[in-house]
């Protein structure tokens, strides 16, 4: 499999553009105002402004006309807050030259921004920094895909030929559809174009299984009538031809691990060190005078693609051969009157803050299971493994949702996987910062299941 180096291109266009725009202001601006709070202030409005507007999300397909859009979107947006640090932070102060900062910084992220553009379309027409593609069935919109990769070298696309059921006399057929996946197996492909004409649902669902094991994008040629879902998202090719993208997942997105890493790790060192150096001195007495044992209590649990890693908690329960492998039932007798209202508070789970900085868990996501009982669940609920391919949390959509503790039936267990599922198909930084503030709000509130 080729290296590639692609990922990199997006990071050194922002960290370009961040320097160029400090080095206008720290050149031109006022020297009487600068400081360094108003360039980090600056340098990180950026930065927001452009994750959430996908300023860097150009693409090789992206048409010119996106550039301008994009441009224009992020520049509003960061006009509006280099403005409002004057009113917010240096009221009345009167600053030279803005027009001239401004209108520098937008022509030269302008000329960049364009320069990568073109030089990579350069770079891309002599052979290089390619994707290889494969076309699955073969009608009139697989053509015009076939047509676009064999005639814009610029894309970036090496096209090494088609499968169909029907057989062709053509130097690029390459078989059945059966053998699209021996093909791929043997051969280093990217993309899978598949019209969706020419394949049944069945084949369809098989083909993006297969895709997502491989790490394949897999890409949809539609009918003009098609009904597109929620995951797809239409891109035009040439201006005028258009094909259906299977999203990636949000923690497929390099920017969304690393947001989702930083916000994990600032959070947890605040619950460290407000909170738990001084509860832990408190907790370790009262443990102590109540029962036997440690203050922390450690279990294996399953963690991200299925690895062990060792779970902390406050010891709730007296010292017992069932504690890794039973979960705590309603009137437990094992569960002690301190680790009665640790649980009802979720007290006990603060030590998995630690889990959090140890980069084994994140504060939200789908709650660690034991291994015996994750084998018994993968039994009852078919997408169960689904949950394996993020960090587990200390909180997650499901326990908000009110299927948290105990496991009594088979509804529990498929209804707290479907959450899961649903939060690692739909996560956003706003959806975490919602279930941990109801994680609060249900603590001060009570759940009937906290026991």
């Amino acid at each position: 499999m080729k290296k590639r180096y692609s990922y990199l291109i997006r990071p050194l266009q922002l960290i370009i553009d961040i320097f160029l725009i400090n080095a206008i202001v720290y050149f031109i601006y006022d020297k009487e105002y600068l400081n360094f709070y108003f360039l980090s202030y600056i340098s990180f409005f950026w930065l927001i402004t452009s994750y959430f507007l996908g300023f860097y999300k150009v693409y090789r397909y992206t048409r010119t006309l996106r550039l301008y859009t994009l441009l224009a979107k992020q520049f509003l947006i960061f006009i509006l807050g280099y403005f409002a640090y004057f009113g917010i932070f240096r009221e009345g102060d009167i600053v030279n030259n803005q027009f001239l900062i401004l209108s520098s910084i937008f022509l030269s992220i302008t000329f960049f921004k364009f320069l990568w553009f073109f030089l990579l379309k350069k770079y891309r027409s002599f052979g290089k920094n390619f994707r290889t593609t494969i076309v699955v069935g073969f009608d009139d919109s697989s053509k015009n895909i076939i047509k676009l990769f064999k005639s814009k070298s610029n894309l970036g696309y090496k096209y090494l030929g088609f499968f169909s059921n029907k057989i062709y006399k053509n130097k690029d057929y390459l078989g059945n559809i059966e053998s699209v996946f021996e093909f791929v197996s043997l051969n280093n492909v990217d993309e899978i174009y598949c019209s969706l004409t020419q394949l049944t649902a069945n084949q369809i669902k098989e083909i993006n299984k297969f895709a997502i094991e491989k790490n394949i994008f897999l890409k949809l040629i539609p009918n003009s009538n098609e009904l597109y879902s929620k995951n797809q998202s239409v891109e035009f090719y040439d201006d005028t031809l258009m094909v259906l993208n299977v999203n990636k997942l949000p923690f497929e997105f390099a920017e969304n691990f690393y947001v989702k890493r930083i916000f994990d790790i600032f959070f947890s060192l605040f619950v460290c060190i407000f909170l738990l150096s001084w509860l832990i001195p408190i907790l370790w007495v009262l443990v102590k005078l109540e029962s036997k044992g440690p203050l922390i209590f450690k279990q294996e649990r399953e963690g991200i693609n299925g690895s062990e890693f060792v779970c902390y908690k406050f010891r709730s329960m007296k010292i017992n051969d069932l504690s890794n492998k039973v979960h705590a039932t309603k009137n437990d007798t094992r569960v002690t009157k301190l680790g009665a209202f640790l649980r009802k508070t979720s007290m006990d789970e603060l030590p998995q803050f630690f889990n959090v900085l140890l980069g084994d868990m994140s504060v939200v996501g789908p709650r660690p299971h034991l291994e015996s009982l994750s084998l018994e669940y993968q039994k009852d609920v078919d997408d169960y493994l689904k949950r394996h391919i993020v960090k587990p949390g200390i909180t997650g959509l499901a326990q908000i949702s009110g299927y948290r503790g105990e496991i009594k039936t088979k509804a529990d267990i498929k209804n707290r996987v479907r959450l899961d599922i649903f939060y690692i198909e739909n996560w956003s930084f706003l959806l975490d910062l919602k279930i941990i503030i109801r994680t609060v709000l249900n603590v001060f509130q009570g759940e009937e299941k906290a026991y």
